[in-house]
């Protein structure tokens, strides 16, 4: 059979280019600007914020926080420009980081996307539920800690009354998706403008390089380690900038897919800024790392008394549960995608009567309540599931950077050479960035991504085989010799103990 440039035969071709206006029809919602925006912001603003003060404060001092940040905006701001720019060049490509991989590199490495991130997402849901529930124990000491049976037990009980939401319908989802998204941004601006007021620069500069600062005992070592341990702490707090992007297929308009990107990512990037650089004036820096999790709430304790913590603790809860829902409603729309388009199993396309992905959704939840029992037998720390969701959401964005260079490139979609040479440059910075981000998730994390990558090409051989397509092409067969040399490491690793990362 004949196959065109990426791999993909011919009679497989994606289907026809969409119009950029409005959608009908009962199975394909219509999303606005305001609920693809909720869901990027929504999806990014989770734990992480919550967490920041402490744990940047362990790594950088503020002169090299500075630069951090300087450096990963700049980073993450070339990724929200690619999505931005693919969902305008490309408008026939549906899916974001799996449409994209898909259609510059095969269905293989598209396959390998899509599975990444489907896993990514629902190892993140885990841990929200475990950090959610942990977060309760303020308020219940039963919980406390996150995984003991009580709070697996109340873990398990939400995350069916939000798999109950989602069945009916994935449009229903996402608007209450975006009343939760206002609710929790509420706290993190109190705590901005509390900030604000008890801000002192005197404790700020006290040591603005980290010279003679040391946390743990241990000094912050030379400003370039500082940076890069600072940074390592962002890669999670700005996983979901592509959420949008994921759902183009739903979206009403796709000009507003890249404004949701952009604006969900500015409006979030600010938010970080400010709870980050001013929790430096408000404490020394080495009491900030010893603060407990969520630091964000010892920090408001320490301006305006205990009722601050437990504030703080109702505001988490509100953003764990938001984004808890809008995780799943990634999860779930980044498997009926390539089902659609014989790149999963067709079951994972099929919805039920209010337009939602039943069956994807039914294996999603269902692994996410696997790990949950798997927590009770296993120290599984929220740190260590966050490491590993990360690490199998970088390879995506590496490849839909990739992509965009790739067009450019090539000068596809760019007959008139208008925005050619600004978007190269674009995607060459986001694709070193996202390349990066790939050696900053650590080589442990690399290798058990890679098993999770290789169980999951039976779903693409069972997809290629049931619409009766070619299986691999040469080049696929390469890369998924790779994967399959990777994993043996790995369990080589973890049979002599070498390698454990939950």
């Amino acid at each position: 059979m004949s196959q065109d440039v990426a791999g993909r035969p011919v009679s497989e071709a994606p289907a026809p280019p969409r119009h950029d206006g409005p959608v009908t029809g009962r199975a394909r919602p219509v999303l606005g600007l305001s609920a693809l925006t909720a869901l990027v912001v929504g999806s990014m603003i989770g734990s992480g914020i919550f967490a920041l003060p402490s744990q940047m404060a362990g790594s950088a001092a503020p002169g090299p926080l500075l630069i951090g940040w300087l450096v990963t905006g700049v980073g993450m701001l070339m990724l929200a420009f690619v999505f931005q720019t693919l969902a305008r060049r490309k408008p026939d490509v549906d899916g974001g980081v799996y449409g994209y991989a898909r259609a510059g590199f095969g269905n293989y490495i598209g396959f390998s996307a899509a599975w990444g991130y489907w896993v990514s997402a629902w190892v993140g849901n885990v841990a929200y539920l475990v950090l959610l529930f942990s977060t309760l124990g303020y308020f219940f000491p039963t919980f406390e800690g996150g995984a003991t049976v009580s709070a697996v037990l109340g873990a398990s009980v939400l995350l069916w009354v939000v798999h109950a939401l989602v069945l009916r319908g994935v449009r229903s989802a996402a608007l209450t998706n975006v009343i939760v998204t206002v609710a929790k941004v509420v706290p993190i601006l109190t705590f901005v403008a509390i900030a604000a007021v008890g801000f002192r620069a005197g404790v700020f500069t006290a040591d603005v390089w980290g010279h003679t600062t040391a946390i743990g005992g241990v000094g912050l070592g030379s400003t370039l380690d500082q940076v890069r341990n600072m940074m390592l702490v962002t890669v999670w707090v700005f996983i979901g900038i592509e959420g949008a992007a994921v759902y183009s297929r739903r979206a009403g308009s796709r000009a507003d897919v890249g404004r949701a990107t952009v604006l969900g990512f500015v409006g979030v990037l600010a938010l970080l800024l400010l709870v980050n650089v001013l929790s430096y004036g408000l404490m020394a820096q080495a009491d900030i790392a010893g603060l407990d999790d969520p630091s964000m709430a010892g920090l408001l304790k320490s301006q305006v008394g205990s009722w601050g913590a437990g504030f703080v603790s109702i505001g988490l809860v509100v953003s764990l549960l938001g984004a808890l829902l809008a995780w799943v409603l990634l999860c779930v729309e980044i498997l009926r995608l390539p089902a659609l388009e014989h790149v999963m199993p067709k079951a994972l396309a099929r919805e039920n009567a209010h337009g939602a992905p039943a069956t994807a959704l039914w294996l999603t939840n269902g692994c996410v309540q696997l790990l949950l029992l798997w927590t009770l037998v296993n120290d599984s720390t929220y740190t260590n599931l966050v490491y590993l969701a990360t690490s199998l959401i970088l390879l995506p964005y590496l490849w839909s950077a990739g992509y965009q260079v790739l067009l450019a490139a090539r000068g596809e979609t760019y007959e008139d050479g208008a925005g050619r040479t600004r978007d190269l440059l674009v995607g060459l910075v986001g694709l070193v960035y996202a390349g990066w981000l790939v050696y900053a998730g650590g080589w442990e994390y690399l290798l058990v991504a890679a098993l999770f990558y290789l169980v999951g090409t039976a779903f693409y051989v069972w997809a290629r085989r049931e619409s009766r397509l070619t299986v691999f092409t040469a080049a696929e067969r390469v890369v998924v010799g790779v994967v399959a040399l990777t994993s043996v490491a790995a369990v080589t690793l973890m049979a002599t103990g070498h390698l454990s990362v939950l």
